[in-house]
């Protein structure tokens, strides 16, 4: 699929899970997006990178897209926004990205959820669907996440998606201007080995 197909239209690559649906983000979710992202941002903050000036910006969004698109084509990540069953609202987004091939054949899972969503099982729904995709269709062997020790909501979520606690990093990832120890979190397909990978 084209760059530009992926920025302006609906590329077809659809989730499903409990009351949710993942769909890749579309230059049109721009105001949605934006304004759960301000609504959340003291939310949200303590748990990512420090956001750029120009982060809720149209064109940082369209660089975004442009970034997602590049990844999607060369199969390194697969971005979700996730939806809500009935009335559409995105609630979050997930990402199953830094997809490795060869005698790895892991990914990585993260996400985030907007503030007026927390705790409503929106997001859990969502990294369970996106280990289905994981393992089911593009055949991985492992999914790894990490989060940040204290956040006692996202290692509850993890568990509760399949994950174990498998160790401990420090100064692992730049979180909000600082290095961050993070606890590690693995799982490995259910499917032994039988995995056949499918073209997306």
């Amino acid at each position: 699929m084209a760059l530009l197909d992926w920025i302006g239209q609906d590329n077809g690559l659809r989730l499903t899970g409990e009351g949710i649906r993942l769909r890749a983000p579309r230059a049109s979710d721009f105001a949605e997006w934006r304004e759960l992202r301000a609504a959340s941002r003291a939310f949200l903050q303590p748990w990512e990178p420090t956001w750029p000036a120009d982060d809720l910006s149209r064109a940082a969004f369209k660089r975004r897209l442009a970034a997602y698109a590049r990844d999607r084509e060369i199969g390194a990540a697969f971005p979700f926004f996730v939806v809500r069953d009935g009335d559409g609202a995105i609630t979050g987004g997930v990402t199953l990205s830094n997809i490795r091939r060869g005698v790895a054949q892991m990914g990585s899972v993260g996400y985030w959820c907007g503030r007026p969503f927390v705790r409503r099982g929106h997001t859990l729904a969502a990294v369970r669907a996106l280990r289905i995709f994981a393992f089911e269709t593009l055949a991985l062997h492992r999914l790894e996440a990490s989060c940040i020790p204290d956040n006692a909501a996202s290692r509850s979520l993890l568990v509760k998606a399949g994950f174990q606690e498998e160790g401990y990093a420090r100064a692992y990832l730049k979180i909000n201007g600082a290095w961050r120890d993070h606890v590690l979190f693995g799982q490995i397909s259910p499917l032994g080995g039988r995995n056949e990978q499918v073209s997306v």
